[in-house]
């Protein structure tokens, strides 16, 4: 087996999962991260302990992998270009990022390609055009909910914009969903294309709480979330995995809500439930091997992420172990040593799911996880 090397920038726990397929595929992971705790440093052929828009720091990656690719998006894209124009491989590249990472582009790219999205603006005044309740977001740096706000009146929107001064936000239309869809789709440096099964995911406080597979949806919709998948890869010469978000309406159209160019939490099933997971395909991806199956090996999973419920430092490993117990039960724990209300700590997948109200098994995991 050739062993390669791949680059990654970020630590989390995205990394951290593509441990597996790494040694499967016989892949050297190199990590940048700024933490020596971070969950992927412990899985590292080595480690670049530095900020992850350190430039400089990404050059030294560069000298240990020959293709680097991004666990999140909070990086300088000006200066990874100039990298890459000095030969350095990234996927996805970083034309294929400029258009997605400022919330506002992202939306106008959507509407160039005529893929539906919600109405939308840039924030610029309190005198906005779309009608209340509506969604300011911050273009940079939000995830789980973070920097998205939903506003109900002027007075709400006069505050928060006060509140969060000299951060640009959008605004966009408020959509009565009548449920979330998410789709993890693939493409290889040959054009290859894979798209996982359509999956719901379930929020709560704007943070995903837990993702069901699959989506139950007529063939039609999933049929919408696949084409626009394929669309999205292409026109962007997409190389890698990518996560899409989707709201979808009471006219049975699906609309764009958020793209993510990379890994995400809403394939995290992939891992149990199909062959070839979401982690394994991002390697197979970006490293010019053939993709694998992402059809389900069974007829449904369900993804529970095991969220902080309070501040403490634990590993919570009793609740680990009954967790275990469940049946069917695969239990994830990212090794972070700080609980705090929100934070994504570990995950529970369950595959088959062979209660037919997976909303039971939801109710039995958070009442061990929750549990004193």
């Amino acid at each position: 087996m050739l062993v390669q090397d791949l680059g990654i920038i970020g630590g989390g726990q995205l990394a951290w999962m593509m441990a597996g397929a790494a040694s499967k595929l016989g892949v050297n992971l190199y990590i940048q991260t700024p933490k020596a705790d971070d969950p992927a440093v412990k899985i590292a052929k080595d480690v670049v302990l530095a900020d992850i828009s350190d430039s400089q720091a990404t050059e030294k990656l560069a000298n240990f992998a020959k293709v680097i690719t991004f666990e999140n998006e909070f990086v300088d894209l000006e200066s990874l270009e100039a990298l890459e124009n000095n030969g350095v491989c990234f996927h996805p590249s970083i034309s294929s990022l400029k258009p997605l990472l400022d919330k506002l582009q992202q939306r106008e790219f959507l509407r160039s390609q005529g893929i539906p999205t919600p109405q939308f603006e840039p924030f610029t005044s309190l005198d906005q055009v779309l009608d209340y309740p509506l969604v300011l977001k911050a273009r940079r740096g939000g995830y789980d909910g973070q920097g998205t706000f939903i506003i109900r009146d002027v007075n709400q929107l006069k505050a928060k914009s006060q509140q969060l001064q000299n951060i640009p936000f959008l605004v966009e239309q408020y959509i009565p969903f009548t449920k979330e869809l998410a789709v993890i789709a693939a493409r290889s440096v040959t054009g290859e294309i894979a798209v996982y099964p359509v999956v719901e995911t379930f929020q709560e406080n704007q943070v995903c709480r837990w993702v069901y597979a699959p989506a139950q949806i007529s063939q039609d919709i999933s049929q919408q979330v696949e084409i626009i998948a394929s669309k999205l890869l292409t026109a962007l010469s997409y190389i890698g995995v990518m996560g899409i978000e989707f709201f979808l309406n009471n006219d049975g159209q699906v609309l764009v809500n958020e793209i993510a160019p990379r890994t995400h939490n809403s394939g995290h099933y992939s891992l149990n439930a199909c062959s070839c997971s979401q982690f394994e395909m991002q390697l197979r991806a970006i490293l010019g091997m053939p993709l694998g199956s992402s059809k389900l090996k069974s007829d449904s999973a369900l993804m529970v992420n095991l969220l902080g419920y309070e501040t403490s430092y634990s590993d919570y490993r009793a609740k680990r172990l009954e967790l275990a117990k469940i049946a069917n039960a695969h239990i994830y724990w990212y090794d972070k040593t700080q609980s705090k209300p929100g934070r994504k700590l570990g995950h529970v997948t369950i595959t088959p799911v062979e209660d037919q109200n997976p909303l039971k098994l939801v109710e039995q995991i958070e009442a061990i996880w929750r549990s004193n």
